[in-house]
């Protein structure tokens, strides 16, 4: 039974090996060249205005084209699941060819569960290793500039992307289990994952572990530092504010801007402070914006992750996905004893 699986498996396996072999040669250039220009940026950081100018050089340099793979990486699980996972049990039901290994001395459940693991390992490699890779090419990126937590590189880094792969192929494998025809199993589980892997970084991530709290003044200066600001709802909101005395923090939640007594900051004058300041000619960047909103005494609440829970989020991320992909599995093994010859 291992034999022939290994054998149905073979042109799946060779393709997933050159993958592999690709990915690695272009890692290992772009893990060479992100060095060289990490070297570079040590040398310049020199002092507090030279380390800000080489930092944004450094930064610029790399940070689109390590999005870029990120993004490509994050497609990995996703076309295992649908080319590896969905055909596995379909094809054989559209063919006809189950008949003949059923009615062999195999059981359905050992038949099935050979399958699964076989290629359920080769998935976990493939994907395994493209985001060792990753993460190796991109550690000097990420000790400068620690985005590890934002959504897409959180997902192609560390041990993550084993169990996005696991999980996308068990549930294509069971998705064609239930549907028996392959272009409908693929679709649907393209589908799915998609949905899936939207959901869990923004509702379940999360919520993961209870984040810290802390409570931030809003000066000029604070604010300059911020990404942007807005209304919503009526109450005024500031976004990408740092987490004093917490570098590479992951901000899970900021609360709108606060006056002294606790109270929401009225939209009339946030918009008035934003569109119509007193001009002071202050820089920065929101410039005299900030001056007059720093002149409000206003304060925020921020929901934080310290830095150092990365690996924590990664291991329980990676063994949420085992664990719904074991579900998967054992749905499918009780499937297939109730499926009809």
């Amino acid at each position: 039974m291992i034999w022939l699986s290994l054998r149905q498996f073979r042109v799946q396996g060779l393709v997933g090996l050159g993958a592999v072999a690709v990915i690695a040669l272009s890692m290992l250039v772009l893990g060479n060249d992100v060095r060289d220009g990490y070297d570079a940026y040590k040398s310049a950081c020199t002092g507090a205005g030279e380390c800000v100018r080489a930092k944004s050089q450094f930064r610029s340099e790399y940070e689109n084209t390590l999005l870029f793979l990120a993004a490509g990486l994050a497609l990995v699980p996703a076309v295992i699941g649908t080319f590896w996972g969905a055909p596995l049990v379909a094809r054989e039901l559209e063919a006809g060819t189950h008949r003949l290994a059923w009615n062999q001395s195999v059981t359905r459940r050992r038949w099935l569960l050979t399958k699964v693991l076989i290629v359920g390992l080769a998935a976990a490699l493939v994907s395994g290793v493209a985001g060792a890779l990753l993460t190796w090419a991109a550690s000097p990126f990420d000790q400068v500039v620690d985005t590890r937590f934002s959504a897409f590189v959180f997902g192609a880094r560390g041990i993550v992307p084993v169990g996005y792969a696991v999980f996308a192929f068990a549930f294509g494998t069971v998705t064609g289990l239930v549907l028996k025809k392959s272009l409908p199993a693929m679709a649907v589980t393209l589908v799915g994952f998609l949905v899936f892997q939207f959901a869990v970084p923004n509702l379940v991530r999360p919520n993961l572990i209870p984040p810290e709290r802390t409570t931030l003044k809003l000066t000029a200066q604070t604010i300059n530092e911020a990404q942007n600001l807005g209304s919503i709802g009526g109450g005024a909101v500031i976004n990408g504010l740092p987490v004093p005395g917490e570098p590479g923090a992951w901000v899970a939640g900021t609360s709108q801007m606060r006056t002294r007594d606790g109270k929401t900051l009225s939209g009339g004058t946030f918009n008035t402070c934003v569109n119509n300041p007193p001009k002071t000619g202050a820089g920065g960047t929101f410039g005299d914006a900030a001056v007059c909103l720093g002149r409000l005494d206003l304060h925020v609440e921020i929901a934080y992750h310290p830095r150092g829970r990365y690996w924590t989020f990664q291991a329980l991320e990676t063994s949420l996905y085992l664990a719904a992909s074991a579900l998967f599995v054992l749905i499918g093994l009780w499937r297939i004893r109730r499926q009809a010859s």
